[in-house]
């Protein structure tokens, strides 16, 4: 009787996160696309709402919603297949394009980080910030292996995320960055998923940009960021 009414639940909290997220997708649809309205943000918002007046718990919640954190696993997975059709790029473009994603991947998360340190913040919440310019799955994934909070970093993410999306047009426009390969790997390399979203609206040739630094970046942080706290700690 306990484990059939733990499966309905876990049924429902499935079908109202599945739920929350049509809804916010199509609130962003209906906005054009703006970032500020990033389907993760409604959806967020919107369970935020169920669980409040439902009395449930974040923990509660996450034990019947298993199934998605599981299928974080395969979506990292899927990352290969868009790295995979950009190699070409990848090989014509050689070392300053691997070396420009290689910068603003080690640089963006630097700078927040020292923030943090500078305001004497837990070192867990420190460690976190170090995953914020990548995709969640991999941020989740990464800060495990390093001392921060996973759940804390898919809110760096989609915070990161949105802000560089909102501001990469103005940042574009007063620093004069009118060619398509740097505003594509700007926007992949430090806004991730939601960065390449916006390029898309932006052309081909952005979007492409964008897809390589988000994978590049994704996959040279979750490799690299936790074998050197294993070699520094």
């Amino acid at each position: 009787m306990i484990s059939e009414l733990i499966q309905v639940q876990s049924t429902l909290w499935l079908l109202a996160t599945l739920l929350c997220y049509v809804a916010a997708l199509q609130l962003h649809r209906l906005c054009k696309g703006h970032p500020i309205t990033h389907p993760l943000v409604g959806t967020a918002a919107l369970l935020s709402v169920f669980l409040l007046l439902s009395k449930t718990t974040v923990e509660s919640y996450q034990q019947s919603a298993w199934l998605l954190h599981w299928g974080l696993g395969p979506v990292t997975v899927a990352l290969a297949l868009p790295i995979y059709r950009q190699w070409q790029k990848l090989k014509v473009y050689g070392w300053p394009l691997t070396l420009s994603i290689f910068v603003g991947g080690v640089l963006a998360p630097l700078l927040a980080w020292g923030v943090l340190y500078a305001l004497n913040a837990p070192l867990s919440l420190q460690f976190t910030m170090l995953a914020k310019s990548i995709t969640t799955p991999l941020a989740m994934e990464t800060v495990k292996y390093i001392g921060g909070v996973p759940a804390l970093a898919a809110v760096f993410v989609i915070v990161t995320g949105i802000v560089g999306a909102v501001v990469a047009g103005s940042i574009f426009s007063v620093f004069g960055i009118n060619n398509s390969h740097a505003q594509g790997v700007a926007l992949g390399t430090v806004a991730h998923a939601v960065g390449t979203a916006k390029a898309i609206h932006m052309g081909d040739e952005v979007a492409a940009m964008a897809t390589l630094g988000l994978c590049v970046n994704g996959i040279f942080t979750a490799l690299v960021l936790p074998m050197l706290f294993v070699l520094l700690c």
